[in-house]
C-alpha cells in the first residue's frame, strides 16, 4: 500500500510517501510544496498552489491512502484560522482526487512511530529513519507511518477517526 503523509502549513507543506507491506516500510520519496514566492497577503493564490501540488503528487505517486496532521488551535486564533485553510486545502485536493484521508493528531503520530506519545522531534525522526531505511525526515513521513502501522498497534484514538472519501 503506497501512502501520502502530509503535514500542512500555509507557508511550507511536507510530504512523504512511503511504500507499507505488512510491518515493513520502505521510504519513496519526501518534500515540500512552498507558497514562500507569492505575497503573503494573497491567500486564495498561496491555497491554489497547495492544491495544486497535492494534486501534482497524487499524479506523480498514485498513493493508495492519504493521512493528513490535525491542526490544533495555537495561541494566535489569525494563525490558527490561516493554517486551518491550507489543511483544508490539502484535504480538498486529496478528496478531489478520491483518495481515502486518514487523520492524526502529532500526539497519534508519536506514539504510532516512536512508541511514546510525547517523544521529541530526534526521537521521531530517529524512528522514521530506522522504519523507512532511509536518513529522512518529517511529520509528513511519521504521518503516513501512523497509517501504515497495523490496527491493533495504533494509538486507540486514531481507530476512532476514520478515513474519509
Amino acid at each position: 500500500m503506497r501512502i501520502l503523509g502530509i503535514d500542512p502549513g500555509l507557508q511550507t507543506t511536507g510530504f512523504g510517501v512511503i511504500d507499507a507491506d505488512g510491518s515493513s516500510l520502505r521510504y519513496v520519496a519526501s518534500g515540500a510544496i512552498t507558497t514562500t514566492h507569492l505575497d503573503r497577503g494573497d491567500l486564495p493564490a498561496r491555497l491554489k498552489v497547495l492544491f495544486d501540488g497535492i494534486g501534482e503528487l497524487v499524479a506523480r505517486y498514485s498513493p493508495d491512502v492519504a493521512a493528513v496532521e490535525i491542526v490544533f488551535v495555537n495561541v494566535n486564533p489569525q494563525a490558527t484560522l490561516l493554517l486551518g485553510q491550507a489543511r483544508g486545502a490539502c484535504v480538498t485536493a486529496l478528496v478531489a482526487r478520491n483518495l481515502a484521508v486518514a487523520e492524526y493528531t502529532a500526539l497519534q503520530m508519536k506514539k504510532a512511530v516512536a512508541g511514546y506519545g510525547k517523544a521529541g522531534k530526534p526521537e521521531v525522526q530517529e524512528m522514521v529513519k530506522r522504519g523507512n531505511g532511509a536518513n529522512r525526515r518529517g511529520r509528513a513521513q511519521a504521518c503516513g507511518g501512523c497509517r501504515a502501522v497495523p490496527d491493533h498497534r495504533r494509538p486507540q484514538v486514531a481507530r476512532g477517526v476514520p478515513g474519509r472519501v
